[in-house]
């Protein structure tokens, strides 16, 4: 008979130790798929920004020297991503693929000037960047004009700004949701303990002694709920890595490093504050006051 209870105690104890960790693990993993959206849209928005960029309008009577000391100039800015040089030539077969018909032999001349095209990297790619970089351009001997769609620029920026604060907003109130449910979990489980507490108290163990097995056991579950959640996290992205590969794959060593670190970090310290203070309450409660 004793014995059936000894194992019925243990199934329990194993139950409820199973579940806690499965509950963590759970949130963890919301929690890191949030982190890959965080990654995933900060990417987004870089490769969106780097498509911003500006032209240069030379003027007709440029010189070959001229223009190539003005593309290496720009290729050494630590704001071009790319630099092009359109010949005049060049811009009027693209002109003529977008109209249709060659309107050089309509007109009877190549009325285009030649220009630099230049794409920014993502820091440079607003207008208040882009108007101090056509500064440097103002008094420049062979630029004609200084060109760039300054709506576009800021309709962007706007957009990509409104994003980044829903994302971040999102972001802060799941990870209160998650901080409290793993806190309830902790709590739950070291309630189902609460009269071994009290029992370890009453033959004079110390609050440290007492709270030493139960913080690492949070630890530990905390730990074991983190691996598991990255364990679905890499099974989610290896099922469907086709689809979003431009975006996110197995190759990207750094940011699943990070995630995958903050949820293992995230999972142990919130374990461990968690079961200090679930402990510490029920160190302090008297025997009579367990039942309530």
């Amino acid at each position: 008979m004793a014995g059936n209870r000894t194992k019925l105690s243990r199934q329990a104890i194993f139950n409820s130790q199973l579940t806690a960790t499965l509950s963590i693990s759970l949130v963890l993993f919301m929690l890191g798929i949030m982190g890959i959206l965080l990654f995933t849209g900060q990417r987004i928005s870089e490769r969106v920004k780097e498509n911003i960029g500006f032209s240069l309008i030379l003027k007709s009577d440029a010189s070959d020297t001229e223009i190539q000391k003005l593309v290496k100039y720009i290729d050494a800015t630590n704001y071009a991503r790319s630099v092009k040089f359109i010949t005049r030539e060049d811009a009027a077969k693209e002109l003529a693929s977008q109209l249709g018909e060659d309107f050089v032999e309509f007109i009877g001349y190549n009325p285009l000037l030649s220009s630099v095209e230049v794409k920014l990297k993502a820091d440079f790619a607003d207008a208040v960047n882009i108007e101090r970089i056509k500064e440097e351009y103002t008094d420049n001997s062979i630029v004609k004009e200084f060109s760039y769609q300054k709506d576009l620029v800021s309709m962007v920026n706007t957009n990509i700004r409104k994003i980044a604060v829903w994302i971040s907003g999102f972001s802060l109130l799941l990870l209160l949701i998650s901080i409290a449910l793993i806190n309830n979990t902790i709590r739950l489980l070291i309630y189902s303990k609460r009269f071994l507490i009290n029992t370890m108290k009453l033959v004079g163990a110390t609050p440290g002694f007492i709270r030493r097995p139960f913080i690492q056991r949070g630890i530990l579950t905390g730990l074991t709920g983190g691996l598991l959640a990255i364990v679905m996290i890499c099974g989610l992205l290896f099922g469907i890595e086709d689809e979003v590969k431009d975006i996110i794959s197995f190759n990207d060593v750094e940011m699943l490093g990070i995630i995958s670190a903050g949820i293992l970090l995230v999972g142990m310290l919130l374990s461990h504050i968690s079961s200090y203070f679930a402990v510490n309450k029920y160190v302090k409660l008297r025997s009579h006051e367990l039942y309530f």
